[in-house]
């Protein structure tokens, strides 16, 4: 393992352990390494609060509790037997799993995987834990940054300065906090970037920033700073990447930005406002996480922790309004960026329909300079995490996505149409429609383990693994409604409800979610839940098996016959993440004194080979997040290996596997508690005194060569 900065390193800081300066007390639900800072800009303290999700839909652990108390042990055993059968109706044969004892390396230490073995693509020596400030790679490699914060896009882009930010300049640079990454075709030696630029760290930013007081133009500069940006970039001698300033298809999206809602919810009187009696456009798009690309040569872009922005809505007196935001966690007075002084749209008490124009996934051309992009009301409103098509065996589109919350839900999506190939005018029309009509859908996940044996400790059950069936809800179909008491246009407006009547399964917070382009098999990064287990809380299931899980876990999920179309599936936990020489973490049946420590899996994609990349946040080890590459097949199934590691106080986002470049996002670097602007915690990537900067990063192997081969 090696340390390569392309600029001097600053000396190695220790992390702060959990619950000390810095991170989340330990009684806090997310009780990770994540500053508190992060969480107040990121997602408004979500993890302070209980989970919006108070529904009592029942768990298979209940239903077996509920027949244990009542009927006794006999009709307990009929429970089981019915679940059984409903797993076998449910669906195909399960992938088999290496059974392989799990072995420990030296206290303390889990041992890296041997040197120069393992399956192509993996094979690179693995990065240890630390916490330096700086990017930590394989020996072997190099890296570079590709884009920094700020960063011109336009010839008359102003160069930047921490000293001299304006809503004017920052519209034309490069935004804050990238997450969201994609590659997408352009020319010989020129790919066209896509980035989404979740949330603004206002204290991180500015220089004398008075959180109580913010000035106009800080706040009119955090709106430039949020949204969406595109750039070509090209490849560079050395073989790294470069941006193309100026080019045609550089833009960038903002707060102030005009976006089109289509669908069945678009002109609904709840999305309508003074500014837009129609109800058809709306300003800009807020705190986008993960996304997709589609086969038609679209973006995907989620909305996430949109409730955070809005302010009053505890002056909202109708119950039914009441209800609905407060399962959206919109709550409280006002905001913490305060644009409500700024902006009448983000006080409810005088726009109470705006809140309801986000949260959506948006669609976006990169490739039409002057494409409108638009929210798709079709798949539904909530905390979206990710948004990855697959093509069915009938050739419709079926979109995966995840609800970042804890006790929410894994979602799918199926168009209506099917899918029309090639580039042609008449195709580009016919494909611009598709994401507004199909159905909807929410996963419902049955364990196929007694209950005794999912105890909430991470013990296995004696099968040898976390496993079961499950089956896809229809919610929405077009203008027909699935769930009692609710109309079309309401399931999709207020869709976390609507899955809470039609009994979802409560996960630990679904985030990323990506079908292999390999194997089809679909992969859920579930971050993490420590409210798992606590009192009035859902606990443990087989797909959610550990109370109080501080480290998250990634299932893997095969659709019944290999078909992103179907409505049955089964599934099983590919890595149940942690220490691996905690007995309460599980990987895949590999040897687990072989493979690296991961916490927290947030994003996830795929190489040529089909290995499964999983970037980390909030990584509750003590050390900075990460990107790992893990075997998904055959004998090496489960091997896990840490590949890079992010500077101090950094989340590793939107990572992209190329055949010869590996990219991530650097977002929030420094964002530890106690640092702003005038005092930073890191100084990543410019070095020497500079404040940190949310960047995009680059790495390739020193000799050229393939990526782990």
């Amino acid at each position: 393992m090696t340390i390569t900065p392309e600029r001097p390193l600053l000396p190695v800081v220790t992390l702060p352990t959990e619950g000390a300066a810095g991170t989340c007390p330990p009684e806090a639900p997310c009780a990770s390494g994540r500053a508190a800072l992060t969480c107040r800009y990121r997602c408004g303290d979500a993890c302070a609060h209980d989970a919006p999700n108070t529904s009592d839909n029942e768990t298979f652990a209940d239903v077996m509790a509920r027949a244990a108390s009542r009927r006794g042990v006999l009709r307990a055993g009929a429970v089981i037997g019915a679940a059984t059968a409903a797993t076998a109706a449910f669906a195909g044969p399960a992938a088999a799993v290496p059974t392989a004892p799990a072995t420990k390396g030296p206290k303390g230490k889990p041992g890296p995987a041997p040197k120069g073995k393992g399956p192509y693509g993996l094979r690179f020596d693995p990065v240890a834990p630390n916490t330096a400030d700086a990017i930590t790679i394989p020996s072997g490699y190099r890296q570079d940054v590709v884009i920094r914060w700020g960063d011109p896009l336009f010839k008359d882009s102003p160069r930047w300065s921490v000293d001299r930010q304006s809503a004017a300049a920052q519209r034309r640079q490069f935004g804050f906090n990238n997450d969201f990454l994609a590659l997408l075709p352009l020319s010989r030696g020129t790919q066209l970037l896509v980035a989404n630029h979740e949330y603004t760290s206002e204290e991180l930013m500015y220089p004398g920033y008075d959180p109580a007081n913010p000035t106009r133009e800080q706040v009119e500069t955090s709106w430039a700073a949020h949204g969406l940006s595109v750039v070509a970039v090209r490849e560079t001698r050395n073989g790294s990447l470069e941006p193309v300033v100026g080019h045609q298809l550089n833009r960038r999206f903002h707060t102030q930005t005009e976006f089109r809602l289509t669908g069945p919810v678009a002109g609904h009187p709840l999305v309508r406002t003074k500014a837009d009696p129609r109800g058809r456009t709306v300003l800009g798009t807020l705190n986008n996480c993960a996304g997709g690309t589609t086969p038609w040569g679209t973006w995907l872009t989620a909305e996430e922790n949109f409730n955070q922005y809005f302010a009053n809505a505890a002056t909202v007196t109708d119950p039914t309004t009441a209800a609905r935001l407060a399962r959206y966690g919109v709550a409280g007075t006002a905001s913490e960026r305060q644009w409500e002084k700024f902006d009448d749209r983000f006080d409810l008490a005088k726009e109470p329909n705006e809140v309801n124009r986000f949260g959506w996934i948006v669609e976006v051309d990169p490739y039409d300079p002057r494409a409108v992009p638009r929210k798709r009301t079709a798949l539904g409103r909530f905390k979206h995490e990710a948004a990855q098509p697959r093509i069915t065996k009938d050739g419709r589109v079926a979109v995966y996505m995840g609800d970042d919350e804890r006790f929410d839900y894994l979602y799918k999506f199926v168009s209506r149409d099917r899918m029309k190939k090639g580039r042609s005018a008449s195709a580009k029309r016919h494909n611009d429609t598709l994401l507004d009509h199909g159905t909807l859908y929410v996963a419902k996940l049955t364990g196929d383990s007694p209950t005794s044996q999912i105890d909430g400790t991470g013990t296995l059950p004696k099968d040898g693994e976390f496993d079961g069936s499950g089956a896809w809800i229809p919610l929405v179909s077009g203008t027909k409604s699935f769930v009692k008491g609710f109309t079309a246009e309401e399931v999709l407006l207020f869709t976390r409800q609507a899955a809470d009547v039609a009994g979802a399964t409560k996960m630990d917070r679904p985030e990323d979610v990506e079908p292999s382009p390999v194997s089809g098999k679909v992969y859920v990064a579930l971050t993490n839940n420590s409210n798992r287990g606590a009192a009035g809380k859902a606990g443990a299931d087989e797909a959610n098996p550990r109370n109080a899980n501080k480290n998250g876990h990634v299932l893997e999920l095969t659709e019944h016959r290999n078909d992103s179309g179907a409505t049955r599936f089964a599934w099983t936990l590919l890595l149940v993440c942690g220490d691996p020489n905690d007995p309460a973490t599980y990987f895949g049946g590999y040897d687990k004194s072989q493979v690296s420590p991961i916490s927290c899996p947030d994003n996830v994609t795929f190489d040529r080979h089909g290995n499964l990349w999983v970037s980390t946040d909030g990584n509750a080890l003590g050390s900075n997040d990460g990107l790992f590459g893990v075997a998904v097949e055959g004998r090496d199934r489960g091997l896990t290996r840490q590949f890079l590691t992010v500077p101090l106080g950094a989340e590793t986002c939107g990572p992209v596997v190329q055949r010869h470049r590996v990219l991530v996002c650097v977002q929030h670097p420094g964002e530890k508690d106690g640092a702003s602007a005038d005092a930073p915690a890191s100084h990543w990537p410019d070095g020497g005194s500079s404040v940190p900067r949310p960047s995009v990063a680059v790495v390739w192997r020193k000799d050229g060569r393939e990526i782990g081969v």
